[in-house]
């Protein structure tokens, strides 16, 4: 491609757009802020006087003090963004009534309220699987105790409940120490959204897994009714964080992000002349290596794992040498920043193959998990080998914020790839499989990898995506840019872009390579011979090969056949994935 065929037009002309852009915008950013105020300047004002529990008196004129009812229109006001607007003002202002309240709160203290009630709601169902399990009451609900996929279903969602508590906390812990040293109230708002998201993610998980179990749907049903309060108090902070405190950052800070590039390799200019030779140089030195042979310090790669730090900032780097490791790894929600690099995709390979037929839900179906923040691995394989017939079987589960996986392989047939949840980045990357075998809601980006739908089993079909956002406020989605979308061996089943799992589905397919055998409508509906709702997000952008053709493209409401620059803009690893501020710690090439 031309250097110069990018978003942008080069030299003096680029420069000159440039200036034109930014006077654009500023106007634009201008009318943006003016707006902005009017609608929050009574949201703002009536926080800003102060909340007050009742019966509290000041300390000047000595008469009461507007009681903390009289300002209930500050979190009403609040609540109004949320999509559960009732149970955000009635949940937030039976916890501000109380005696440890303080009497004067700001939007980030409202915020924290929030964050309580909904860390309240799932501290109290987490226990409830572990007690539907154990007790004999069963509440009266019915379900088969001795289903392995019921009872590993029921586990699973206990481990989701505690990931969810661990996403919130850290909600909590991020915005108290925002107050601690005066910025409120503009907070990381990209990465609370991100946890938010993350921690609804984990509750639908749980169901779904429930649904999977076989004559589930009445526990299913029963667990959605106990998670009722949880959900809408997540969501309802989710919004909060997105339609108020984030606005307010974004009047703070004037946006100067520089468009997309064409140019690949790219070396962003905020990355050092250090990172990048970094970047150029060979694997780290490793802390710990697992070697089949016993010339390591493990022969597998769980024992490794078992030896790592918990919670700690340092990076741990685990050389896993040449062969395959058949076991089913995880590394642990408290074990962060962990790296793993092999001796290549297909040298060093990490096998499972649990699946569903044979009693597995397809969250804990994955060969390996990820759940520590901070993961990276490097020239590794992961496969699970169950086959086709037996149905959902996951080669990598990603739960893990800020993960990156850089030269891997993942080689499975359903639901090969689960991109669960968090920020995740993709490159130079081979992924086989069949049905929704990149799935998931993560906020995902894919950047120079191989994705290469194989045959099914008869009968079916292939959708290389499936994505899975259910809130209008999370920041999740799949982007695939500049990758190749090429057949596997004997290909002749439909296959196409992706399907929407989800209200609010979003992916999108950028500069990418489609080869011709995609059916020409590109995308399939979820459920037969019914359009999926307008609120969905798909779309194509400036994508080359024959598949690429946009006539014959699906008319759905929620379809943008060829979105424009400032949409896609908006996929890119520095917006979507906020990758400028930790992929250069990761050592790895990317793409604005």
């Amino acid at each position: 491609m031309d250097s110069c065929s990018t978003f942008k037009s080069c030299g003096k002309a680029e420069k000159k757009l440039e200036e034109q852009d930014f006077c654009r915008k500023t106007r634009n950013r201008i009318v943006v802020i003016s707006i902005s105020m009017v609608l929050l300047i009574s949201l703002i004002v009536g926080i800003a006087v102060g909340v007050s529990p009742p019966g509290r008196r000041s300390t000047g004129s000595g008469e009461n003090p507007p009681s903390y009812s009289a300002d209930y229109t500050s979190i009403s006001s609040m609540c109004n963004v949320t999509l559960y607007p009732n149970s955000c003002f009635s949940s937030i202002s039976s916890v501000g009534g109380s005696s440890n309240v303080p009497a004067h709160l700001n939007l980030e203290g409202v915020f924290k309220l929030s964050l309580q009630v909904a860390l309240g709601e799932l501290v109290n169902v987490s226990s409830l699987p572990r007690r539907l399990m154990s007790s004999t009451d069963n509440y009266n609900v019915s379900f088969n105790s001795s289903d392995p996929l019921t009872v590993q279903a029921l586990h699973d969602c206990g481990t989701l409940f505690d990931h969810a508590i661990g996403q919130v906390k850290h909600c909590i812990a991020w915005i108290e120490a925002d107050l601690e040293v005066g910025n409120s109230p503009f907070p990381d708002t990209d990465s609370i959204r991100t946890w938010l998201s993350t921690a609804i993610t984990d509750q639908k998980t749980c169901q779904y897994g429930l649904m999977e179990a076989r004559n589930g749907s009445e526990l299913a049903d029963f667990m959605k009714m106990a998670m009722k309060n949880s959900m809408e108090f997540t969501s309802n902070s989710l919004a909060i964080a997105w339609h108020v405190l984030a606005l307010l950052g974004n009047l703070r800070i004037p946006s100067t992000r520089k468009l997309l590039t064409a140019k690949e390799p790219k070396s962003a200019e905020w990355i050092s002349k250090f990172d990048w030779r970094l970047m150029l140089a060979g694997n780290p030195k490793p802390d710990l290596i697992v070697a089949k042979d016993d010339s390591g310090n493990f022969s597998t790669i769980s024992e490794a794992l078992a030896s790592v730090p918990k919670r700690t900032s340092a990076r741990t780097v685990i050389y896993i040498k040449k062969g395959v490791y058949v076991e089913n790894v995880t590394v642990g929600a408290d074990l962060w920043n962990v790296m793993m690099y092999g001796d290549g995709m297909r040298k060093t390979v990490i096998s499972g193959s649990k699946n569903y037929v044979d009693g597995t839900p397809t969250y804990s179906s994955a060969t390996f998990g990820a759940d520590g923040k901070g993961f990276i691995a490097k020239d590794i394989g992961f496969e699970n080998t169950a086959g086709p017939e037996k149905f959902q079987a996951v080669a990598l589960r990603s739960s893990a914020d800020q993960s990156v996986f850089y030269r891997c392989f993942f080689d499975a047939y359903q639901d090969t790839l689960f991109t669960h949840a968090g920020r995740q980045f993709y490159r130079d990357c081979l992924i086989i499989g069949t049905i929704d075998f990149i799935f998931g809601n993560s906020a995902a980006v894919f950047q120079n990898c191989r994705i290469q739908p194989r045959q099914p089993m008869p009968g079916q079909f292939n959708g290389i995506t499936a994505q899975g956002k259910s809130d209008p406020n999370q920041n999740t989605g799949i982007s695939i840019q500049h990758c190749q979308i090429r057949p596997f061996d004997n290909l002749t089943a439909q296959t196409f872009l992706g399907r929407p799992w989800e209200d609010y589905s979003t992916t999108v397919y950028m500069r990418s390579d489609i080869d011709g055998f995609i059916n020409p409508m590109g995308w399939a509906q979820w459920i037969p011979n019914l359009d999926p709702p307008s609120t969905i997000f798909y779309a194509e952008y400036q994508n080359t090969g024959p598949g690429s053709e946009i006539r014959g493209r699906v008319s759905w409401a929620g379809f943008r056949h060829n979105i424009s620059e400032k949409q896609a803009v908006q996929f890119s690893v520095e917006s979507f994935i906020q990758g400028n501020k930790w992929l250069p710690k990761a050592n790895v090439l990317y793409d604005l």
